[in-house]
């Protein structure tokens, strides 16, 4: 009943979503492959997508799928290492790491590449579903962040792929969303072989909607397992230079800001200044769409404004460093690394009531953690951060400003932060190899139960062949 009520309410939207697909420039790429029309490379050329065509490896029983799928560019960046040590292990597999958004898509092609393939994620009506299901005809299907796709997950269920929750989480919005349909949310969960959580919060929450406690695993947060950027062999990203920093000045990144932080965030800078003139602040909004916007309210405070596409390779002018001014960073995938220049970090999403995004980037480098009151969505990382004395705490711009302040002017205190929130990140590590574990009890299982219906069909065959002599 509940799958048949869910899908009649999808059907009847499915003209409201295809015109909003149609009509939101960034969904049109991948728009045919959404719908599982696959070989129709002209009407993804009308659609913008310039994807390069892919190898027929599709239907070859030799080589064994893994299906990752992981929303956007945030759990795709979750996902890499553990992506990158699924390839490591299991070289006969077919990675195939799928996304929902065209950013997602640039995190695989550009971090997984040579490791794994992109797919756009089908929308999940069930002629969709079960057109993409039996084309990649996975092995195991892993997804990041609770990402439930009651469809999706029926289909892989019915062909008895085993789907694996990885990094699992439940923000008290989503916990009180999915509790409104518990029930169906029951139904979907009986698909999911395991669900690998990041708290005992999580863990607790999905066993509320109906997962079952013997399937429930926590394993801890992937985000802790990322490596760090040059410390890896990985590029450093961008230098110094490139962000237009002098050599005495020292910098403020502000990741992932939202309307609303970006006017607290220039107080607070414009507060700063009086006592730190030295001072750069670098505003990442979480949406680089708004790059203007963000520029405009830059302006609007009597402040110099750069963003960063307008100097790409062309380095800085002695006559813009300096002198107080504002870096905005309009350009994806480079902010992790930007933090490495930072000597006070706040993260954003966090001032007003978004709930927060990756606290776990400034910490990576060793970077003073600041962020707002509203952290749902990173709750038990603000939690381990704060109790290590990695992270500030503040409740509003003018707290910022003074607690920023506080810290510029006692450096011994800045650098026991800054060692504490590494030693934050370090301590929790060991997600990905938890997680890592158990997907490999679970291919093995597979591949028994695969093996043994084989021996068990070519016995079958042998008995025939007897039969008819």
């Amino acid at each position: 009943m509940w799958y048949l009520l869910y899908n009649v309410l999808l059907i009847l939207a499915s003209p409201f979503i295809l015109l909003i697909l149609l009509a939101k420039k960034r969904c049109r790429p991948g728009l045919a492959e959404r719908l599982g029309l696959f070989g129709l490379s002209g009407l993804f050329r009308l659609f913008g997508q310039n994807r390069p065509n892919r190898p027929n490896r599709l239907n070859r029983p030799d080589e064994p799928v893994i299906w990752i799928h992981a929303v956007s560019l945030g759990e795709v960046v979750a996902a890499v290492p553990l992506v990158r040590l699924l390839h490591g292990r299991y070289p006969e597999y077919r990675l195939v790491v799928s996304t929902v958004t065209d950013t997602g898509r640039e995190a695989v092609e550009q971090r997984l590449a040579g490791v794994a393939e992109h797919w756009y994620a089908p929308l999940d009506f069930p002629w969709v579903v079960s057109r993409v299901v039996a084309r990649l005809n996975p092995t195991a299907f892993l997804f990041v962040e609770t990402e439930l796709w009651p469809n999706l997950l029926r289909a892989l269920s019915r062909r008895g792929v085993p789907s694996i929750l990885v990094n699992g989480r439940l923000s008290s919005q989503s916990f009180k969303g999915y509790g409104l349909v518990r029930p169906f949310i029951r139904r979907v969960l009986e698909t999911v072989t395991f669900c690998l959580m990041q708290s005992e919060r999580d863990a607790e929450r999905i066993v509320a909607l109906g997962a079952a406690p013997t399937r429930v695993l926590r394993t801890g947060n992937i985000k802790f397992d990322q490596p760090v950027p040059g410390r890896t062999g990985q590029q450093d990203g961008l230098s110094r230079g490139e962000i237009n920093l002098a050599e005495h000045e020292e910098l403020i990144v502000a990741g992932s800001t939202h309307p609303g932080e970006e006017e607290q965030l220039l107080a607070c800078y414009q507060t700063l200044l009086r006592e730190f003139p030295e001072l750069v602040l670098l505003l990442a909004p979480r949406h680089i769409e708004r790059a203007a916007a963000v520029e405009a309210v830059v302006r609007s405070k009597g402040l110099v404004a750069l963003r960063r596409s307008a100097f790409r390779g062309l380095g800085a002018t002695s006559s813009q460093r300096g002198a107080p001014r504002v870096v905005i960073l309009d350009s994806r995938g480079e902010l992790a690394a930007v933090y490495q220049h930072a000597v006070l970090a706040f993260v954003g999403g966090t001032l007003i009531p978004v709930g927060g995004h990756n606290l776990l980037e400034p910490a990576l480098w060793g970077k003073p953690v600041f962020f707002g009151p509203h952290t749902d969505h990173c709750a038990e990382v603000a939690e381990l951060l704060i109790r290590a004395g990695g992270a500030v705490r503040v409740g509003d711009g003018v707290e910022l400003a003074a607690k920023m302040a506080g810290l510029l002017r006692d450096r011994a205190g800045l650098h026991r932060v800054a060692a504490a929130a590494r030693g934050v990140v370090i301590e929790n590590q060991g997600a990905v190899e938890r997680s890592l574990e158990l997907i490999g009890r679970v291919l093995g299982s597979r591949e028994r139960s695969d093996g043994k219906r084989l021996i068990g069909q070519s016995s079958h065959a042998a008995g025939m062949a007897k039969v008819e002599r």
